[in-house]
């Protein structure tokens, strides 16, 4: 962060944050606290959303889970080839429905 130096407290969306040292804890610690806490307590009015203390507004999924699709990859003969195959499988799957074949589960019945 610019201008901020660490010890000083931060104002965010008029709470004050104190900026300190991270501190390691360890799995046992972090289960022990997660069992000790009351799931029914209040939330305090003036709470502060996590997604506004991190900088980062609410995600559906994190982007490690589900990246950004990457477009044009296929160039030239193989971009023709890739449509021609996906061309073919929709045909032969509407000619197998035409002739009144079962496809559904991979095998042909009748």
């Amino acid at each position: 962060m610019t201008g901020v130096t660490r010890g000083a407290p931060r104002c965010l969306y008029g709470v004050t944050i104190d900026m300190v040292e991270p501190t390691q804890i360890t799995d046992d610690e972090l289960c022990a606290e997660a069992l000790s806490a009351d799931p029914e307590a209040a939330v305090a009015a003036d709470a502060v959303s996590i997604w506004d203390v991190v900088d980062q507004g609410p995600q559906p999924l994190p982007q490690w889970y589900m990246p950004a699709p990457m477009g044009g990859s296929l160039w030239g003969w193989r971009r023709h080839f890739a449509r021609f195959n996906v061309a073919l499988i929709i045909a032969s799957f509407l000619a197998i429905n035409a002739y009144g074949l079962c496809n559904t589960y991979g095998q042909l019945h009748i």
